[in-house]
């Protein structure tokens, strides 16, 4: 898709007021090696004339109050993820385009996406700085505009980032203080007790061979009325009810699996990342932004997994998130690691398919004085690594959007035959 971008303006947005200095410690999960990385997503509203303004200023505003995103980041002289709180600021970009929204889609087509005109260009090394939100506004001659951010994801989890965004567009509405206070209580753990290594064995420092695959990109849209009748199916099946999610990523996996036909005794993977706040006690106080999540890990025979009911698979998934406070419990006394596992590092293969859901973080209602989103889009990180994000249907419609990076060409068509059978 070929779009004409014109950046007219960029720098550092500081908080409006001055703001708290000093350093910071990140969480346990803040710091997981993992984490170092940054989250990319794409937010098309419809209507905003003059927009890239009303949020810069309400950025400003924001960012008082969660004045940690103005800092940078730092490791203390133990070798641990900190932030300095030192006020410089965010990056933001305003930029234009000559286009309408309607031509191109409101972008509803993710695969032509040119992703690198809608979010912030690389600062100019001159600058010499690392912010923690990179975000840039770009105004369509329709008076719509795109969003494109840029979060780190050591600070925030997606919940986090969706918290904050809501703040910006209570200040851009008009709101003196944001709704929901921030609090940033990283303490709510201590570090897991470290466990001594006898005889230690030194392993060579050599990169993980290259998986010799590339995933490719499709968009798959489930209705709610077919949710629906997934749902009642399920429930007339086994007496029992499920969630949308449950349902939506055991047809998922079980139709992954059949389509990428591996051999028998195959071990296959489903990986997805579930909120922990509810587990903690004493709670975590109403406003925490970082990140607070844990993997649930379901290991299962190809063959089993081909040969099961989607009923079948949704029991597998819930009979292990009923594990899941306890799970999360274990970690958090290192009892896990006591047993050689790293729950956060499962095996990055194609027989392992990772699921993330982002119809439930928050980013579709955040308005920043036009209405929510026609759509979120978030950003692929890796090409080799089995992915499927549980999104919404762009607004007006109602449903759930698959964007999956999860198969490569040979199996693409056999998985999508699957899938469209499955929900007809």
């Amino acid at each position: 898709m070929a779009l004409s971008v014109i950046r007219t303006n960029q720098g550092l947005v500081q908080p409006s007021k001055k703001t708290p200095s000093g350093t910071l410690d990140l969480s346990i999960i803040d710091r997981l090696p993992v984490l170092r990385c940054n989250a990319r997503t794409l937010h098309v509203f419809r209507h905003g004339p003059g927009a890239a303004q009303v949020i810069r200023e309400a950025l400003s505003m924001a960012l008082v109050p969660y004045y940690p995103l103005a800092g940078r980041l730092k490791e203390s002289s133990h070798g641990e993820l900190q932030i300095e709180c030192s006020g410089e600021g965010v990056w933001f970009v305003e930029a234009s385009a000559e286009c309408m929204l309607d031509s191109v889609h409101y972008f509803d087509d993710t695969a032509s996406i040119p992703y690198d005109e809608l979010l912030p260009d690389h600062i100019p090394e001159a600058e010499g700085i690392n912010p923690l939100v990179l975000m840039q506004v770009t105004q369509f001659a329709c008076g719509g505009f795109v969003m494109g951010l840029i979060f780190c994801h050591s600070i925030c989890d997606g919940l986090g980032a969706a918290q904050f965004l809501n703040a910006v567009g209570e200040m851009a509405r008009g709101l003196e203080n944001p709704s929901i206070a921030p609090v940033w209580c990283r303490d709510f753990s201590p570090p897991p007790p470290q466990v001594p290594q006898t005889n230690p064995t030194v392993l060579p420092n050599l990169p993980p061979p290259m998986p010799d695959y590339q995933l490719q990109h499709a968009n798959i849209d489930i209705p709610l009325d077919q949710i629906n009748q997934l749902k009642h199916e399920f429930q007339k099946s086994t007496g029992q009810t499920c969630s949308t999610f449950e349902i939506v990523v055991a047809s998922i996996w079980r139709h992954r699996t059949q389509a990428i036909n591996l051999g028998e005794n195959t071990q296959v993977k489903l990986v997805f990342f579930a909120n922990c706040r509810p587990f903690l006690q004493p709670p975590l106080p109403q406003g925490f932004y970082g990140n607070c999540f844990f993997p649930v890990t379901i290991t299962a025979s190809s063959e089993t997994l081909a040969r099961s009911s989607t009923a079948d698979v949704v029991k597998l998934i819930q009979e292990e998130k009923v594990k899941l406070s306890n799970e999360f419990s274990r970690w958090l006394k290192g009892e896990l690691v006591e047993d050689g596992v790293d729950p956060f590092a499962p095996p990055l293969i194609y027989t392992t398919l990772f699921i993330s859901e982002w119809g439930r973080l928050g980013f579709n209602q955040i308005d920043y004085g036009w209405g929510a989103p026609v759509h979120v889009v978030p950003i692929q990180g890796s090409a080799i690594i089995p992915v499927c994000i549980v999104g919404l249907l762009p607004s007006p419609k109602k449903g759930i959007r698959l964007m999956t990076w999860c198969v490569e060409e040979a199996h693409q068509q056999p998985f999508l035959d699957l899938m469209l059978k499955s929900s007809t």
